[in-house]
């Protein structure tokens, strides 16, 4: 079992920026595909970005592409979101997301563990 606790959520001013965490306990965490996910209000829960057990493959929503970027440290079983020049549009409860493998899908139905997400919040 693999759980999830996301910190770094806020508020933001347009043109701003944020670092959500997520930390993930047990260990198997090198194991694991980490991805980050987002729903808006009125809104489906959209892929935002993933990165696999190694940190060397990466991928992103066209959306936020140059904007944010995603890492981890398998040493401190955490994953980061580094999110920069934070649009209105971005505003959504982010959630970490994993699962066990080599690649990802970017359907969130896929996913097998999910944290309880963060708030984040842009003003503009």
């Amino acid at each position: 079992q693999v759980q999830l606790v996301e910190s770094g959520g806020g508020l933001v001013q347009a043109g701003g920026s944020l670092r959500l965490s997520c930390a993930a306990s047990g260990r198997t965490f090198s194991s694991l595909v980490m991805g980050w996910f987002r729903q808006a209000p009125g809104k489906e829960r959209e892929f935002v970005a993933a990165i696999n057990w190694s940190g060397g493959s990466r991928g992103y929503a066209d959306s936020v592409k140059g904007r944010f970027t995603i890492s981890r440290d398998n040493n401190k079983n955490t994953v980061h979101l580094q999110m920069s020049s934070l649009e209105p549009e971005d505003a959504a409860v982010y959630s970490c997301a994993a699962q066990y493998g080599y690649s990802w899908s970017e359907d969130p139905s896929l996913w097998a563990y999910w944290g309880q997400g963060t708030q984040v919040t842009v003003s503009s």
